[in-house]
């Protein structure tokens, strides 16, 4: 297995982590009935934020926790949401990558989702 070395791997592996979200009943109802994004339009933005934060290439200027407060206010994203979620973004890693970026990537997913399990926190509690 290789790295991951650009935008087209990026894509790959988001494209393969959509997948299993989206075939796993406890967590794809976020994606599909409160969100209800449209995959063609959500991926490549997937790939510009994951560009910026593993491939330094910028780009991305949404505001990730506001987003993620924004469906909160809609649906409680609980710890065990994700847990669902870090597990199925690490086996697409697994099954298709390896290496300095794909663990860095993994590294990454994990702080998000401790900060953003932290901002939902102080939301709920104003």
């Amino acid at each position: 297995m290789k790295d991951i070395q650009n935008q087209d791997d990026l894509y790959f592996l988001v494209n393969e982590f959509y997948k299993k979200l989206l075939a796993d009943d406890k967590i794809s109802y976020i994606f599909t009935a409160i969100v209800k994004i449209k995959i063609e339009e959500h991926l490549p933005i997937l790939v510009i934020f994951w560009s910026q934060a593993i491939l330094g290439t910028g780009g991305y200027t949404n505001n990730l926790t506001q987003i993620h407060l924004d469906v909160n206010a809609k649906e409680y994203l609980s710890p065990e949401l994700f847990t669902i979620w870090l597990t199925h973004f690490y086996i697409a890693i697994d099954e298709n990558f390896f290496g300095e970026k794909a663990e860095q990537i993994k590294i990454q997913a994990l702080s998000i989702a401790n900060i953003m399990q932290i901002k939902i926190n102080q939301q709920t509690q104003k």
